[in-house]
């Protein structure tokens, strides 16, 4: 209920939080979307397939919509340019957001012809957990953990869809890992382990920790993150899929295939520590923020772990393919 004045009150309080969520001024109204075949009753706050996309204007924030990809903030200027902030932003500009994707006047990209970007190309931290699937820390030897084992990537590892993998000149034992990746969606510390660690979940996509074995290993010091943040060695995406789409991150059927033959191939249900049991862990000791990416361990069928080892090279080709979130492919090629 309410008069044009309090309808105006309400558009100018949107257009004060989208504003500052865009860094663009926005007039009251402007993105507003009359004649969307939606009704509000019907958006969830954010079911979609989030991408990051190169546009003409620079890299945007993109939902998937069946073959194309629409730019969110070309389609409505109020809306943010990124993924991770539209993660982190209030439920209005999360509806906005899906007005945005289902307007018969987006801004729309074909998905073939479009260069598709890491999902979160600019995270604060990467995380990521060793052994956490019962069967590989079996095949590589190791004791079952009784508390995640953590280590770190940094942003030069990043690379998107199609991206290549480079090979270093200085590794000759370059190894595949499949993952599920949990991007953060609210700032959180402290979490508790239990059912409320969702509400800090904006979504999840799929990785591909790549390790350099002989840099992992050598010495009696164990050099994991060393071997681990080579140049390209942390491919993620396509997309990242919200949590009202994927609900439970705990029955998911995850594979990795080299040139077409597959090598990894489990479920998430066999995770030694869930998700929420990450969360409370890792913030007991660092705040999460919104676009922070969780790399959750890789199941058994490693290659350093087979015999003989079957390590990346160039011209190799890896697919990392998780269910209802899709296929990761990277080429390899020599650095």
């Amino acid at each position: 209920m309410g008069g044009p004045s309090a309808r105006v009150g309400r558009d100018a309080a949107r257009a004060a939080e989208m504003a500052d969520l865009s860094g663009e001024e926005l007039v009251p109204g402007r993105a507003r979307r009359e004649n969307s075949p939606l009704t509000s009753s019907a958006y969830p706050e954010l079911s979609m397939r989030l991408a990051t996309i190169l546009t003409p204007h620079g890299p945007r924030a993109a939902a998937q919509v069946g073959n194309h990809f629409v730019d969110l903030h070309a389609t409505d200027p109020g809306l943010p340019t990124s993924v991770k902030h539209l993660l982190a932003a209030s439920a209005t500009v999360r509806k906005a957001a899906a007005e945005a994707a289902a307007s018969p006047h987006a801004v729309k990209y074909a998905a073939d012809a479009v260069k598709i970007l890491p999902p979160i190309p600019d995270p604060s931290k990467i995380l990521c957990i060793g052994l956490n699937y019962r069967d590989h820390a079996i095949e590589g030897g190791k004791p079952i953990p009784t508390e995640p084992v953590v280590f770190g990537k940094f942003a030069n590892t990043l690379v998107g869809q199609g991206d290549p993998i480079k090979i270093p000149k200085v590794s000759k034992e370059v190894d595949y890992e499949a993952e599920l990746v949990v991007v953060i969606g609210k700032t959180g510390k402290h979490i508790p382990n239990d059912a409320s660690a969702f509400d800090y979940v904006g979504g999840y996509t799929c990785g591909h920790d790549v390790s350099g074995r002989d840099w992992q290993f050598r010495g009696a010091e164990k050099q994991w993150i060393i071997g681990k943040t080579f140049d390209t060695f942390a491919p993620i995406g396509p997309v990242v899929v919200t949590t009202d789409e994927l609900t439970d991150p705990h029955k998911l059927q995850i594979q990795l295939r080299l040139n077409g033959q597959t090598l990894q191939n489990s479920n998430t249900k066999e995770f030694i520590f869930g998700v929420p049991a990450l969360l409370a862990f890792l913030s007991q000791v660092i705040t999460l923020e919104p676009g922070d990416l969780i790399f959750t361990g890789t199941p058994p069928g490693v290659g350093i772990a087979r015999k003989p080892p079957i390590l990346l090279k160039a011209g190799d080709v890896v697919e990392v393919e998780i269910e209802k979130i899709g296929v990761l492919k990277n080429p390899c090629v020599a650095e």
